[in-house]
C-alpha cells in the first residue's frame, strides 16, 4: 500500500504542475504564431448536422459544440483558436453555413453570460446601497435609541448586506467573466476547411 501511495504522490507531483501542462499545450495545440489549432474529424456530413433542424435554423450537432468547449477549456482565454475541420469536404455554402451556425452558438451563449452577469452585478449594486443604508441607520439610532434589539438587527444587515456583496464580487462575477472570455474565445474561432471543394471555382 505504501508503495502504491508513493506511486500516487509521485505522478500527482510530474502531472498537476504548469510545467506539464504547458509542454502539452506546445506539443498537442499550439503553432509558432502562439496559435493553437483544434482537428474536428468527420467522416460524414451527417455526423455534423442536426437533423432535427433545417432553413434558416439549421444547427450543429450537440456533441460538436461540446467537443470544441472540452478541447479550448483547458487552453489559456488569450490564446487563438483555429479549428480545422478535416475526413470530408465541404463547399462553399456548407461552409459558410457551418461558419454560422458556430458564430450563432456561442454568440447567443455569450448573450445569456451576459445577462448572467448584469443580473449579479445588479445585485451586488443593491446589497451594498442596502448595507450602507443600513450603516447610516445604525449610526443615527444609537443617538436616539437605547435598544439593543434594534441596534444589533441593523448592524446584522450592514454585516450581512456586505459580507454577500464581496462574496459575489470576488467568486461569483469572477467566474462569469471568466466564463465570458472563454465563450467569447470560441466564438472567434479561425473555422479552417482543409482540402475541400470551392463551388465557386466549378
Amino acid at each position: 500500500m505504501d508503495s502504491f501511495n508513493s506511486k500516487v504522490n509521485e505522478k500527482i507531483k510530474i502531472y498537476s504542475n504548469d510545467k506539464y501542462l504547458d509542454g502539452y499545450l506546445k506539443n498537442e495545440f499550439l503553432l509558432d504564431d502562439g496559435t493553437a489549432v483544434i482537428y474536428l474529424n468527420i467522416k460524414d456530413k451527417y455526423e455534423l448536422f442536426n437533423s432535427y433542424t433545417a432553413n434558416n435554423q439549421l444547427d450543429l450537432k450537440d456533441e460538436i459544440y461540446d467537443f470544441i468547449e472540452t478541447k479550448t477549456s483547458i487552453l489559456g482565454n488569450h490564446i487563438p483558436i483555429q479549428l480545422n475541420i478535416i475526413g470530408t469536404s465541404f463547399d462553399s455554402k456548407e461552409q459558410v453555413t457551418i461558419k454560422h451556425a458556430l458564430k450563432e452558438h456561442f454568440a447567443i451563449e455569450l448573450y445569456n453570460k451576459q445577462l448572467e452577469y448584469k443580473k449579479h452585478y445588479n445585485k451586488i449594486v443593491f446589497l451594498i446601497c442596502f448595507g450602507i443604508i443600513a450603516l447610516i441607520v445604525y449610526g443615527l439610532t444609537t443617538f436616539v435609541s437605547s435598544s439593543p434589539l434594534f441596534l444589533t438587527i441593523l448592524s446584522f444587515l450592514f454585516s450581512f448586506s456586505i459580507w454577500e456583496a464581496m462574496d459575489a464580487i470576488i467568486y461569483t462575477i469572477s467566474e462569469i467573466k471568466y466564463d465570458r472570455e472563454a465563450i467569447t474565445q470560441n466564438l472567434l474561432i479561425d473555422v479552417q476547411f482543409p482540402d475541400s471543394i470551392d463551388t465557386e471555382k466549378e
